[in-house]
């Protein structure tokens, strides 16, 4: 069984990336297209936990043969497990190692070990794992103690200089630890952590694991639910649930993205969910089609999409049109040329991310029309 809504979902995230990761570029980009500085939840803060909701919707299908019957998974299967993950986190530490001038440097000795594709890896694996040796209600009480641990640890375990229940940059429980493992200069140094910590640290790592477990749940759900509106009906109550779950526990966990919080798990699951009753209701109920076919595309190629969008970034970013320290970076001559000069900043900005997002469909539609799928 396929889930063509599923790779819909899964075009309109890689969609929804590549423009915000453009976008936050520019100094000047619309609030929603740019992450929360802190506690709280912007659209752009949904694109992540959305990739690893669906990588877990899609383990549903792939371990489906272990999971619903009396086969025993062999080492094999751990082994593509394994291998995949691993893939996944060579190509984030590539995408680390690239640095200036578009110079390949890997400078072992400060190259950021953890990253977006980093956390997918960790967390896919670890996910794998669980699903195919706890039975269901196992499942399900695993994504409740990571949760309330991760909860309760962050907000009661004394940091050393810094005391307990502290959500900033540097005193939390999560960048301690981080600290504690990773070597201060192969930690994130931008958006004020300064090597403090890494907003996809490896304790951070441990409630996102529930973000993939949700998106298997889910997935499970589905397939024993016959193709109705009923099904997209019973999506859109959960998600709605997670929402307001995931809000009221905010009050006292805050929503925070760069800290993986247990509210926030459980807030950016329901918009998932919410999406994905969408997708199910329009594509696989209603067989209304047409419109998704673009970001079916996408979805179907993400990873051939994700590395070489962010790569490409690096590059506008770390190259320059001309010499001397007021040489512009081939990102900021090709705004203000192009966009700025006749759509203003934030339209330019916009402007710019969208045209970025249309290139890489373009990409998308040859690779789609050789019949060439990169798979991982």
């Amino acid at each position: 069984m396929r889930l063509t809504s599923l790779d819909v979902f899964r075009g309109i995230t890689i969609a929804g990336m590549i423009l915000v990761n453009m976008a936050g570029v520019a100094d000047n980009v619309y609030p929603p297209l740019a992450h929360a500085d802190w506690h709280g939840c912007t659209p752009t803060d949904l694109v992540f936990p959305f990739f690893l909701f669906i990588v877990g919707v899609a383990m549903t299908f792939s371990l489906s043969k272990y999971t619903e019957g009396n086969k025993k998974p062999t080492s094999a299967v751990y082994w593509r497990i394994l291998r995949r993950a691993a893939i996944l986190f060579a190509l984030g530490l590539l995408l680390n190692g690239f640095w200036n001038q578009g110079v390949w440097t890997f400078d072992l000795s400060s190259i950021r070990i953890m990253g977006v594709l980093q956390r997918i890896s960790l967390t896919y694996l670890l996910a794998s794992v669980a699903v195919l040796n706890l039975p269901r209600k196992g499942q399900w009480i695993l994504a409740a103690v990571l949760l309330i641990g991760y909860w309760l640890t962050m907000m009661y375990v004394p940091v050393p200089e810094y005391g307990a229940g502290v959500l900033a940059r540097e005193g939390n429980f999560g960048a301690y630890i981080d600290r504690l493992i990773i070597a201060k200069a192969h930690l994130y140094k931008g958006d004020g952590f300064n090597f403090m910590g890494d907003p996809e640290g490896l304790f951070g790592t441990i409630p996102a694991i529930v973000s993939v477990l949700a998106g298997y749940f889910t997935g499970q759900w589905i397939r024993s639910q016959p193709v109705q509106s009923r099904t997209s009906i019973g999506l859109g109550l959960f998600g709605l649930g997670c929402l307001i779950i995931g809000w009221v526990w905010g009050w006292t966990f805050p929503i925070n993205k760069k800290l993986w919080t247990s509210s926030y798990v459980v807030f950016t699951s329901g918009w998932a969910l919410l999406l994905l009753a969408a997708c199910y209701e329009l594509i696989e109920v209603r067989l209304n089609r047409r419109w998704s076919k673009p970001f079916e595309i996408m979805g179907l190629n993400a990873i051939a999409l994700f590395v070489p969008s962010v790569l490409l970034i690096k590059i506008l970013v770390k190259t320059t049109i001309g010499t001397g320290k007021d040489a512009p970076s081939t990102y900021n001559w090709i705004y203000q040329n192009y966009f700025v000069s006749w759509a203003g900043a934030l339209n330019g900005s916009l402007l710019f991310a969208i045209v970025t997002v249309l290139l890489w469909w373009v990409v998308g539609v040859l690779m789609y029309r050789q019949r060439w799928f990169l798979k991982v």
